[in-house]
């Protein structure tokens, strides 16, 4: 054989080994639009896991250095022995490092007059658990496997991150921002939270998703509003977007359902699991000062602490694609949190969706939902996800993975209907949409010890009114935000304030979460000029308020009435003051708008 055709055969066999190899080499694979999973990339035995710390640009701590986020990464071995790059999946969270286990006199006392001091409250220390752990195991099996990177990491003043927790504050959006910085190759990690040797995202594309449920759903919307190159889509599930939401309603002081008596500063207490030797200095800057002197449980209003910790107010920077998951009936983190900054981003023109279900707290969306949100973000994959629906609603009685899908939320079809109370609400008064003449004043006594729930279920009381539709005769779907306007008196300069809307009949004995309670609100009538001001009120005098309840998506049956309730204090989310404030509602001043797919018409051939 001639050299020349040496060469050749040297060549074609070259060739060959190039291309048998190129095939052998894992790489992300779609299907319908979807990231499939690669049983290459599906042994958790092979992955490569290891944790580093990310520098900031903020000092929390007082130490004079900026802090560290501790991270931990989890790829696939191609990752390192094939030289494959993957985009990254990525989760922060202020819990991982644990929480206080111990609650007892952690939360506010909530029995006391209205605009006193309250009690003070206990603080408690939690034990950080683990020295140098795996910071957490969450999302790897899902999105590993599909071709992903997963990201973790401490937010700050937890677990290993430097720092302090802020609840809300700065620092808690540019620590992911800076994570995000080091994945796109911007800024170096470190092996140690001290000095150590650099750590590279060579493996990272520079195309970050970021996803959570509850405050690890609130830390992608915060790192989104900073606006950081790199972060191409988020996917909060329940996420609280404004603190002064979370922990107050339209003036008034309102824990977040089953926590009575939690704050901002309570949460400080539950979440800050970071160096021991730096909390003494984390907790006089912070909550001793900064949240003691802006926090405000005697008032309500809304003030400039309050508003540095609304994500609302920093979202003009925001990018990334936002897909949001919530339960309409999650009394927590309560569904306007998301709608807020749907609404928002889709003014923006920034690509939106919207996933709710009619459950409580967490609960994400579909994983077909997620997938292609992340498939089209992240790798790039041209699945037309843009064009897909705006909204899927899961339906009353089907399955969270089943949602319908709509044009838009709420309803384009749901145009609003004005309800006006007719008197008797001390037994079960009339609501219908034709405005009655010279309906009078009615009155209600507070008494907390009457919960809400047994309320609703009375056929009369002194403690609430109720007006309620005729029997429906067709089905209502209610699609959109109810308002309340109502004018009204106090025994006293100062009275909580709730309404409900509910289902009757109540049906005391149910599992299902839709059968009673349709939405609710709160309010304090001594913010009825504005959040921001609040004064005490002249007893007697009449005042006028308006404001939005929960917004909602559901289909009240035919055979069910809709009911207005109005009463005081609420057993499960307001300050209780002793019973005996009167309230006098003036029921020509009064009445409720809900958006009814199809409107007017709609009602009336309900209720004929």
């Amino acid at each position: 054989m001639t050299h020349k055709n040496n060469t050749h055969f040297l060549i074609v066999f070259l060739f060959l080994v190039t291309l048998i190899t190129a095939q052998e080499k894992a790489v992300p694979v779609f299907k319908d639009g979807e990231a499939q999973i690669v049983e290459a990339f599906n042994n958790p035995g092979k992955w490569i896991r290891h944790d580093l710390w990310v520098p900031t640009e903020f000092d929390t701590d007082g130490d004079g250095v900026l802090d560290r986020m501790h991270v931990s990464v989890t790829r696939p071995y191609q990752t390192e022995e094939e030289g494959l790059k993957l985009p990254v999946i990525y989760v922060s969270s202020p819990y991982f490092a644990g929480v206080a286990a111990n609650a007892d006199g952690l939360f506010w006392d909530v029995h006391h007059e209205l605009g006193s001091q309250p009690k003070p409250r206990t603080h408690v220390e939690v034990i950080r658990r683990g020295q140098r752990p795996i910071i957490s195991n969450s999302h790897i099996h899902k999105w590993v496997p599909r071709g992903y990177i997963v990201v973790h990491s401490s937010s700050p003043g937890t677990g290993l991150s430097q720092g302090a927790p802020t609840v809300g504050g700065d620092n808690e959006s540019l620590a992911p921002k800076a994570v995000i910085d080091w994945l796109c190759g911007r800024i170096d990690g470190f092996s140690e939270p001290v000095g150590g040797d650099k750590v590279k995202a060579y493996w990272s594309t520079g195309k970050v998703g970021m996803t959570g449920t509850s405050y690890n759903g609130t830390i992608p919307l915060a790192a989104a509003t900073t606006g950081v190159k790199g972060l191409e889509a988020i996917i909060p599930i329940a996420p609280n977007t404004s603190y002064y939401h979370y922990y107050r309603s339209n003036g008034l002081v309102r824990s977040p359902g089953g926590y009575l008596g939690e704050d901002i500063d309570v949460l400080y207490d539950f979440i800050h699991s970071g160096d021991e030797s730096k909390r003494p200095y984390n907790n006089k800057t912070v909550r001793d000062t900064e949240m003691k002197n802006g926090m405000d449980r005697i008032t309500g209003d809304y003030n400039d602490f309050w508003s540095g910790r609304d994500y609302l107010n920093d979202i003009k920077p925001m990018k990334a694609a936002l897909l949001m998951s919530h339960g309409f009936n999650d009394w927590n983190v309560m569904p306007e949190h998301s709608y807020r900054i749907y609404k928002k981003a889709k003014e923006m023109g920034i690509p939106s969706q919207i996933y709710y279900h009619q459950n409580g707290h967490g609960g994400p969306p579909p994983m077909t939902l997620m997938n292609r949100w992340f498939t089209r973000y992240l790798h790039g994959v041209e699945n037309n996800v843009e064009k897909d629906a705006r909204a899927w609603i899961v339906r009353e009685n089907d399955p969270q993975d089943k949602p319908t899908a709509y044009k838009e939320y709420p309803n384009p079809d749901a145009t609003d209907v004005t309800l006006f109370p007719n008197k008797g609400g001390r037994e079960i008064g009339a609501l219908g949409n034709s405005k009655p003449i010279k309906q009078g004043k009615e009155k209600l006594m507070d008494d907390y010890t009457f919960s809400g729930d047994s309320l609703a279920a009375l056929p009369s009381s002194n403690h609430r009114l109720l007006y309620t539709t005729p029997i429906l005769k067709e089905d209502i779907h209610i699609s959109g935000t109810c308002k309340m306007s109502i004018k009204l008196a106090s025994s006293k300069p100062a009275a909580n304030l709730s309404v409900w809307l509910v289902s009757l009949p109540w049906k005391k004995k149910t599992r299902k979460i839709t059968n009673n309670i349709i939405t609710r609100g709160w309010a304090d009538p001594q913010n009825y000029k504005s959040l921001t001001e609040s004064e005490p009120l002249k007893p007697g005098a009449f005042y006028e308020l308006s404001f939005e309840l929960q917004p909602d998506d559901q289909i009240i049956k035919k055979g069910q009435q809709i009911g207005l309730m109005i009463f005081s204090s609420d057993s499960q989310f307001t300050l209780l003051p002793k019973p005996g404030t009167e309230l006098t509602i003036d029921l020509d001043e009064t009445s409720v708008i809900i958006p009814i797919v199809g409107g007017t018409k709609a009602f009336e051939k309900a209720v004929k």
